[in-house]
């Protein structure tokens, strides 16, 4: 199946869906990762959702204009994972989807923000210090999508595959 068959076959209920799935996973995520930071066990100098806002408004800001950027991101990529692989929400694919986002946070993100390319003007924990929250993102958006959608029945996946060729 392409990439355009995979997105055809997607209603919009599912992209809800979907975006429910982001959003319960971002708040997951950050009930993890806020606790982290305010023991002081996070290598980060800080959220980086928050350090990209700021970077990219140039100025100041409380954590949760961070936590509301990182709620977005999480939630578009829920999105994206269920557009492409409505068939197939399996945990490998969640994983691959993470490794995408891991990969745009070391050579974008991270040198955006001012902390170098793979997070290196920090140290060298960045590297798996943010692989870590990455790995919870695919397990949570694959639990979260298996609760809510379940597994789907082979008359849905030929509904579906008509209705991307009708």
């Amino acid at each position: 199946m392409s990439i355009r068959e995979g997105i055809n076959n997607v209603s919009t209920w599912d992209l809800l869906k979907g975006a429910g799935i982001g959003v319960i996973n971002a708040v997951l995520l950050s009930a993890i990762m806020v606790p982290l930071f305010r023991a002081g066990v996070s290598p980060l100098p800080e959220p980086l959702g928050l350090a990209f806002a700021e970077t990219l408004l140039n100025r100041p800001l409380p954590l949760p204009i961070g936590l509301l950027f990182h709620i977005a991101w999480v939630t578009l990529w829920s999105m994206v994972y269920v557009a492409l692989f409505r068939d197939r929400l399996t945990f490998g694919n969640a994983l691959l989807v993470a490794l995408i986002l891991w990969a745009s946070v070391l050579f974008f993100f991270f040198p955006f923000v001012g902390w170098g390319f793979l997070g290196l003007k920090i140290g060298p924990m960045l590297i798996a210090a943010s692989a870590v929250p990455h790995f919870l993102f695919a397990l949570f958006l694959w639990a979260l999508s298996k609760f809510s959608f379940g597994k789907p029945t082979e008359e849905e996946r030929a509904a579906r595959r008509r209705q991307a060729y009708a």
